[in-house]
């Protein structure tokens, strides 16, 4: 699963994606498990969950080109596009909010595109994190590229628990060896 974001502008909306693998990682007991992988241009750390091997990945690029980072691990570590999961910030979702999204369109997600188009493929599955929309005269660029506010960093620590989690549980259905609970076929 690969958290999008900008690399150097970790705390950001735009790097909310990141902050959930980062949740994630410390849930699976592996935060102290990232290394720089310099084929791929990532943070990776590997996990084991419900038998599952995974792999997280913080891309060390802009988001624009975090599909470069994406694809080069998809290509390392043998993976499909549809056994990819993509991490990221949707402004059409109020902050608190996460949705699944099986494949399809970018939705005018430069990161997502990035991916789409390195991996010549819309078939990854999305994790949306809500960080909802500006307000007033605020440009979304400016938005998405500044912290959260404080009201809202008071709501980010149960919103990235949530969001992991919801994460882990989805692979977990989704991906569960034959023969064991969660499994769909």
């Amino acid at each position: 699963m690969a958290g999008l974001g900008n690399y150097g502008l970790r705390g950001t909306r735009h790097s909310v994606g990141m902050a959930v693998l980062d949740r994630l990682a410390q849930q699976l007991a592996v935060a102290e498990g990232w290394r720089a992988e310099r084929q791929c241009c990532a943070d990776v750390a590997l996990a084991t969950a419900h038998s599952l091997e995974l792999l997280l990945l913080k891309p060390r690029r802009f988001m624009n080109l975090n599909g470069l980072s994406v694809a080069s691990a998809a290509e390392i570590y043998s993976l499909r596009p549809e056994d990819i999961y993509l991490v990221h910030d949707d402004l059409d979702k109020a902050l608190g909010k996460v949705a699944i999204k099986l494949g399809g369109s970018a939705r005018g997600h430069n990161g997502v595109r990035s991916c789409i188009s390195a991996l010549h493929s819309n078939e990854m599955t999305r994790l949306r994190v809500g960080i909802g929309r500006p307000e007033g005269e605020v440009t979304v660029s400016s938005y998405v590229l500044a912290p959260f506010s404080t009201e809202e960093q008071e709501r980010l620590e149960q919103v990235l628990a949530q969001a992991a989690t919801f994460l882990l549980e989805h692979i977990t259905r989704r991906r569960a060896p034959a023969g064991e609970p969660g499994n769909r076929g």
